[in-house]
């Protein structure tokens, strides 16, 4: 089986390249489709999605919010998918930003980035509900000092990501939703 993902940037392939094999059983095979950022991927999926001829192919689409409203976006793109044909196609949004995902779990930052003291930021009230920083990938330089870069950081920091213990909830539904699609893939959507 092959799982497709429609991404709006190279750092969530990177991310993604890292994380997928602690998820993805073996019989699966991720490819990736990177787009230029968020508007030309919402320009192109329906594009994509019709003209994609490889046989046993289940997709998987992951946006950031940044600052649309979450349902609405996700509606959104949902129907793009049915118009598409694809209507089983996951949508994943990332709230509000992917590097939201990486606050919920400080201790892969730490150790990716060899950062000391970055897992104990955590407990801060700021941090607490990764999803509702304002504008995390500038909240992650500032308290990387600038380290962290979005590609290379992305590559760095997925491989060591913990797919079973994430302060995001949005990274959690990305999970869950990712291993449901994977155990029911044969029968998914005929």
């Amino acid at each position: 089986m092959i799982l497709a993902f429609l991404l709006e940037e190279p750092s969530a392939r990177e991310m993604l390249k890292g994380l997928l094999p602690s998820i993805l059983p073996p019989n699966v095979v991720p490819e990736f489709i990177v787009f230029e950022g968020r508007q030309h991927l919402d320009a192109n999926i329906e594009r994509k999605l019709r003209g994609w001829r490889k046989p046993d192919t289940q997709f998987v689409i992951v946006r950031d919010q940044d600052a649309s409203d979450c349902k609405q976006l996700k509606d959104d793109l949902q129907a793009k998918c049915r118009r598409a044909g694809r209507p089983c196609t996951l949508v994943r949004i990332a709230c509000r930003e992917l590097e939201s995902w990486y606050f919920g779990d400080l201790a892969a930052v730490e150790r990716a980035l060899h950062i000391d003291g970055l897992q104990g930021l955590g407990g801060r009230r700021k941090y607490r509900l990764p999803d509702t920083i304002h504008v995390p990938s500038r909240e992650l330089q500032v308290i990387t000092g600038n380290v962290y870069q979005k590609v290379a950081g992305s590559r760095a920091i997925g491989r060591r990501l913990s797919p079973d213990s994430n302060g995001s909830h949005s990274f959690r539904m990305f999970v869950n939703g990712i291993r449901r699609l994977v155990a029911q893939a044969p029968t998914a959507c005929g």
